[in-house]
């Protein structure tokens, strides 16, 4: 069956525009989201720090001790300049001088001993904010149902989950600390300099906002540049999960030149978005060590006419040239600041994207638990299409089944039997009507406990990285290793698995690369009878075996539908020739049914399609 994937139209570029409304909005949230949607991806971004408010606060007092002593300091130098200047017993001079490196050296290892928190708790802090992002983000994407997956892209979803969430622990971490310790020292250094001399201080303040304008402005092309470089290393991530994924394919058809040219053309694309905002973080780390530069220069010349003219004392001058260092980092860490802001917030935005999407299948409130599941299975007036606007698969389609009942589904692709299936478990939602099991609405009962009663083998075979063993309790995780070796025999793969290497104990490899497509066909119909559920669902699951294998599962599956309802898609006729009754879907529904004998003999669609098989 196949499953159509919308178009998904790119983002318009916003309009530029040089409005100081635009300069700000880079430090705010994306220019597409709503004042709504800011507000509460901002209190979603805060909400991370709650479980460790203790920790945060302690390294937020670090970090204060840390400005702290740094405009500290500078103090400490224009008392022992004075001292040097207006004590004239050298011998006492020297002793104050000594009592004030003390001093000196004392709140050096209190704000070496806050630096060290500061960089160890504190990014601890962060990586434990980013791990708890990128769990709730793997968690949420569990939720999300089939029709989710059908309009998204796998390399896409890692993308997020991963890179975006990489910088997000940098962030939580500098983020409060680096807007602190930057304030207070900015903010102490300006008042040390306005108390020593308001002139020269007063010069160096008028500076200040043109420099905050000119960041803000280049913050802004950042921000815009790194969106698209999130966007494009996504893609990447996609052409190379999708390229070798498929390396078989890719190999088999000699298409790796081809395949490099795709990949040298998203990996080219990234480049172009890497150079431009490495082209405005330039402009931006440049503007901003200028401003450093042009401070200093200003203390020296003008405080050096201030000294001439009596209006500042040499003390005063070098006190002025120590606070100037002390305000060149609250200048670097606004811009270590300006980098984790568009590195982490981007992908934040990035990452709430996903945690905004509802999950369209979720649990009712007051769901009951589906126990004691007898698997009588009705269809009343089902219907299903795929997207709002689009056609309907199935059409107010009626069915019942009887508890233990073994039915097949059969008929051309597309008509819907794959869907018909996928509606029993909840992978996808009915658009209308009801699907019953044991007369209680699927809607009605938790997932988890529908879904423990109901088996399915899907007809895209998935194995997961790791043993057989590993693979085969997936279905049950407290399986004895008894009950394994009995499923296995039961989906004739015991004889294929004991003599594998390790037997049960051997690593098959991601998708399970290193058994054959018939017996890694035999290990999900294991798995699936090992879960033991009361329906069970075969979706194309004999496709891949060959005709030795297929008679096996043939004969295990009777054993194993007795007793439990069972539904079977196949397209060999041959599976299902057992079934208690078949059934023919068409576009209209269900077009005839009945036991294979009954079929041949009415002469009509079934036994159409058998003689179609039995030509080829």
């Amino acid at each position: 069956m196949q499953i159509r994937f919308p178009r998904v139209r790119a983002h318009a570029q916003p309009r530029r525009s040089h409005s100081l409304k635009h300069f700000f909005a880079g430090f705010l949230p994306q220019p597409h989201s709503s004042g709504g949607d800011s507000f509460a991806r901002a209190r979603k971004f805060l909400s991370y720090y709650k479980p460790h408010l203790p920790l945060l606060a302690a390294d937020l007092v670090c970090a204060l001790l840390v400005a702290a002593t740094a405009l500290f300091l500078p103090l400490c130098a224009n008392y022992v300049t004075k001292q040097l200047i207006e004590l004239p017993k050298v011998p006492e001079a020297i002793g104050q001088i000594y009592a004030m490196g003390g001093l000196m050296l004392g709140v050096l290892a209190v704000q070496v001993l806050a630096i060290f928190f500061v960089d160890y708790q504190g990014h601890m802090m962060g990586a434990k904010i980013e791990a708890s992002v990128r769990k709730e983000l793997f968690e949420h994407c569990q939720k999300l149902s089939f029709s989710f997956y059908d309009r998204q892209r796998v390399g896409q979803l890692m993308s997020r989950i991963t890179n975006d969430s990489l910088w997000l622990g940098e962030l939580f971490h500098h983020g409060p600390e680096d807007i602190s310790i930057a304030l207070l020292k900015f903010g102490g250094a300006m008042v040390i300099l306005f108390f020593i001399d308001p002139v020269l201080a007063g010069l160096i303040a008028a500076l200040t906002p043109l420099a905050v304008l000119y960041a803000l402005y280049f913050n802004r092309r950042m921000n815009i540049a790194l969106r698209q470089s999130k966007e494009r290393i996504a893609s990447v991530n996609e052409r190379v999960e999708d390229a070798l994924s498929g390396i078989r394919v890719v190999q088999s058809f000699a298409n790796e030149t081809m395949e490099s040219r795709r990949f040298e053309a998203e990996n080219q694309r990234f480049l172009d978005s890497r150079r431009e905002g490495y082209r405005s973080e330039a402009y931006f780390s440049a503007g901003t060590e200028t401003f450093a530069q042009l401070v200093t220069v200003l203390v020296i010349v003008v405080g050096a006419v201030r000294v001439l003219t009596a209006g500042l004392g040499v003390a005063d001058m070098l006190t002025f040239l120590l606070c100037v260092a002390v305000l060149v980092d609250p200048v670097q860490r606004l811009a270590n600041f300006v980098r984790l802001w568009q590195e982490g917030y981007t992908g934040f935005v990035r990452a709430m994207e996903i945690l905004d999407v509802a999950p369209d299948i979720e649990d009712r409130p007051g769901a009951a638990e589906l126990d004691h599941v007898v698997g009588a299975i009705a269809f009343r007036d089902v219907s299903f299409r795929y997207e709002e606007s689009g056609p309907h698969v199935l059409s107010k389609l009626s069915l019942d089944i009887a508890p233990g009942e073994f039915v097949a589904l059969v008929g051309p692709s597309g008509v819907g039997k794959s869907t018909l299936c996928a509606l029993i478990p909840r992978f996808y939602e009915v658009s209308g009507g009801a699907i019953l099991i044991d007369g209680k609405d699927v809607r009605d009962v938790t997932m988890a406990s529908l879904r423990r009663n109901v088996g399915v083998v899907q007809q895209d075979i998935y194995l997961f990285s790791g043993t057989v063993t590993d693979n085969l309790r997936y279905g049950r995780p407290d399986a004895s290793v008894e009950e394994i070796v009995a499923a296995a025999k039961a989906a004739n793969a015991h004889d294929f698995i004991a003599a594998l290497p390790q037997g049960y104990d051997t690593d098959i490899g991601q998708r399970g690369v290193k058994l054959s497509g018939g017996q890694k066909q035999r290990l999900t119909i294991a798995r699936a009878f090992l879960k033991n559920p009361a329906v069970l669902i075969f979706d194309e699951a004999t496709s891949a075996l060959d005709n030795e294998s297929e008679r096996a599962v043939q004969q295990a599956l009777l054993e194993l539908t007795r007793g439990r309802t069972t539904i079977v898609i196949a397209h060999r006729l041959s599976t299902v020739r057992n079934a208690d009754r078949i059934l023919v879907l068409t576009e209209d529904g269900i077009g005839e049914e009945g036991t294979h004998e009954a079929l041949m003999a009415a002469d009509g669609l079934y036994a159409g399609l058998h003689k179609v098989q039995a030509s080829i």
